[in-house]
Formats: C-alpha cells, structure tokens, sequence
C-alpha cells in the first residue's frame, strides 16, 4: 500500500505493512454531509477506535492525484490542537499520550507503517476508524490495494441535498481561508463559477462517486446512505452501521446525538442560488436512480418555489 501519486504522478515507495489493520472502518463523505455529527456519535462506540485527529487522509495522500493533505506544514498546523496543554485542566498520562501520538503523526516518512503507528494506543477495539471525505476520490487501484493489507475493510458514505451541501461547502471554504464575508456578496455568476472548480465540484457528483465505490469494493464492504433519512431517526441509523460493522448495539445518550458541530457561519442561502444548479442536481438524481438508489424527493421538490436565474 506504498505508492504514492503526487506531483507529477510519481510513485513513492515506502515500508509496506504485510496486514495493516485486522478490521478498517472508513467514512469517505460527503464533504458537509455531518460526517463530523457521525464521528462525535460513533467514537462513542466501545469497539471503534478513532486517532485524535478525526481526518488522516493517509489513503487521499497516498492514492489520490493532485492531493497533498499530510504535506508538512499542513502537519504541523493539525498537530497544534494535540501538543497544547493546559496544566490547570490536563491529566499527566492523557497529556503524555497526545504528545507520543503527535510525534508520531508529525514523523517521516509517511507510509504505511506511519499510518499504523497512528492507531498504536488502540486497546481491544475491533475496528480502527478513519473519516476522510477525500476517499471519495480513490480510485480501483487504490482500493484494491487496501484491500490486499485489511482484513475487514467497512466504507459508508453519505449524500445530502446537493444545493444546501454546495451552499455549506462554499461557506466553510471561504471561512477556511478567511474570506467568509465575500459570499455573502456573491452574485449568481460568482457563485457558479467559484463552485464549479474541481477542488469543490468533485465532491458533488454523487453518481459518479458511487459508481467508483461499487465498481471497488463488494456489496458487504460498502453502506451508502442519505442525510436527510438518517436525521429522521439517527437510532435506527445508528443500529444500521452497528450491523453492517458487526458490532454490538450501543446506547448513546441523547445530549450527543442532539448535538450541532462543525457548523459554518450564518449566511442565508439566496433565493437564486438553488437555480443554477437545477439541471445537475436533475441528473445527478437520475445517476442515482440508475444506480437503484432513491435520493429523497426534496432534492427535486425546491426547486418549485426557487427564483430563476436571469
């Protein structure tokens, strides 16, 4: 599991672990479709172990073109969130622990004895889990790769309404980079020609997404699923990933599953926004249903009331 596609596609060649990990959970999206709500809820679980750090993306680094996520700056900035300590609230040994777990996220080079590493402090949890919305991207090789050196390899992924996941994607952005309040003045021309880059776009085409996952990975090894529905009821859903990871039922408490995390800034969706991308969400919907899949009829039904665009 050692090549490496960067820059110029070059292969990189690192210590291969013979099996990686006996049981491998990932969550692989969608980006802003409450993958963050999914972790809050499911490291709750006794037997899903998470790292401290929510999103590794060892695999996207590894496997996808173009994406450099554990690049060394972005480490170092990752890793402020596990070294600060604050005497007046810490504890001695869970200090120690973030500080070992640090060195290691923060060590060369990265392969797969690195991304093993990660999950040393793990104790008798059946599955190691990883949430990287970037693992969408993977391709077959990629994942036929993993599959080599997992035991049992579990992946879900999750769709929500195309127009309000652009909306949210487009706001953590420009937060991210420090420009929230240039969407707001966004006129409809902007807001179409920003979010039809690739680097936001690709995360939006569903179908093409779970064409790529069914065409890698068996029909036991993946769950797919639709925000809106699991909102619905989130015990049931919860019970769902239990029986597909094949673990036992946990109960969660309420004040968890409640819980409102990782949300962008206030800024109202325009009335023209959900306009410009009618036609892509139409098909997108279609590619789904050829897929044997029903998206819920909101994604369509908004588009009723929306304001058109000159």
């Amino acid at each position: 599991m050692a090549s490496r596609h960067g820059a110029g596609h070059s292969v990189w060649k690192g210590r291969m672990a013979a099996e990686l990990f006996d049981n491998l959970f990932l969550s692989v999206g969608a980006m802003k479709a409450g993958t963050t709500w999914m972790h809050r809820v499911l490291e709750l679980h006794p037997e899903i172990y998470f790292t401290p750090e929510k999103e590794i993306h060892y695999f996207a680094h590894a496997y996808v073109p173009g994406e450099a996520p554990l690049s060394p700056q972005g480490r170092l900035n990752r890793a402020r969130a596990h070294t600060a300590i604050d005497p007046q609230r810490s504890q001695l040994q869970g200090a120690r622990a973030r500080l070992l777990w640090a060195a290691n996220y923060l060590a060369d080079p990265i392969d797969d004895l690195w991304y093993k590493n990660l999950f040393l402090f793990r104790r008798k949890q059946t599955y190691c889990a990883d949430f990287s919305n970037l693992y969408a991207l993977i391709e077959k090789p990629g994942w036929d790769r993993m599959n080599a050196s997992v035991g049992r390899l579990r992946v879900m992924y999750t769709m929500r309404d195309p127009v309000k996941r652009l909306w949210s994607h487009a706001k953590f952005h420009s937060q991210f980079i420090g420009k929230q309040d240039a969407v707001a003045g966004w006129t409809p021309k902007q807001a179409e020609e920003f979010l039809r880059r690739d680097f936001m776009w690709k995360h939006a085409e569903y179908g093409q997404i779970v064409r790529r996952l069914r065409g890698a990975l068996g029909e036991d090894q993946l769950r797919l699923y639709f925000f809106e529905e699991l909102h619905k009821d989130q015990r049931a859903w919860l019970r769902d990933v239990e029986t597909f990871l094949g673990i036992a039922h946990h109960d969660y408490p309420e004040a968890r599953l409640s819980a409102r995390v990782n949300e962008s800034f206030d800024a109202p969706m325009p009335d023209w926004f959900p306009g410009i991308f009618r036609k892509d969400v139409e098909r997108i919907y279609r590619e789904l249903d050829a897929e044997g899949l029903t998206p819920p009829q909101s994604w369509l039904s908004q588009f009723e009331n929306s304001a058109s665009v000159a």
